[in-house]
């Protein structure tokens, strides 16, 4: 995410902040149980309620993954139903300052709980690891350039360039580039329905 406190999209710190703590009120949830759900402080999650903090692209992912939902859905109100184009200046996109970007590329939708995105991992960048999605989640990962590690639950899958693979989402999994050239992959997302 830019330093500046803001998406680059131009969704401010506060604005971000706002939708996470709608989220969480939502569901019921105190600071205290998002913050042992996401395995995030709670000083983290508090600072980035306020807008406070910028949270890293890991960060507001494990926050959505406890809130049962996508990045996506923090970042946009649902679009109506039929025919969604989302030209390339109005695409969410977030930047983490390890060195890499993810861009959203699907609408937020009603009811629907699925995400297709861009990222980008510069030479050497290592994503992290993400916690299990919510039971039945799926991923699809497809490299169009550059090379990928994919770690599932500790196995470790080495991609080439066109090589796609499909895996559970709700297992830890891990994104890294251990070359010295960018690695560009695309990751189909659908949540399962968190049941907690």
């Amino acid at each position: 995410m830019n330093e500046d406190n803001a998406l680059s999209s131009g969704l401010s710190m506060a604005e971000l902040g706002a939708r996470v703590r709608a989220e969480r009120r939502a569901r019921g949830l105190a600071l205290e149980r998002l913050a042992e759900l996401s395995g995030v402080s709670r000083s983290m999650v508090s600072e980035v309620e306020r807008g406070a903090k910028t949270p890293s692209v890991l960060v507001l992912d494990r926050l959505a993954t406890a809130l049962g939902t996508s990045i996506a859905r923090l970042l946009d109100d649902p679009a109506r139903a039929g025919v969604v184009v989302l030209k390339r200046d109005a695409q969410r996109v977030v930047r983490d300052p390890s060195g890499w970007e993810r861009r959203i590329l699907s609408p937020v939708l009603p009811g629907v709980e699925f995400e297709l995105m861009r990222t980008t991992l510069g030479p050497g960048v290592d994503a992290g690891e993400y916690a299990p999605h919510p039971p039945g989640s799926r991923e699809y990962v497809a490299v169009e350039s550059g090379w990928l590690r994919l770690t599932v639950e500790g196995e470790r899958h080495d991609l080439d360039t066109g090589d796609a693979v499909y895996f559970p989402g709700d297992r830890r999994h891990a994104f890294a580039n251990d070359h010295d050239t960018t690695c560009v992959y695309y990751l189909a997302m659908e949540l399962g329905q968190s049941h907690d």
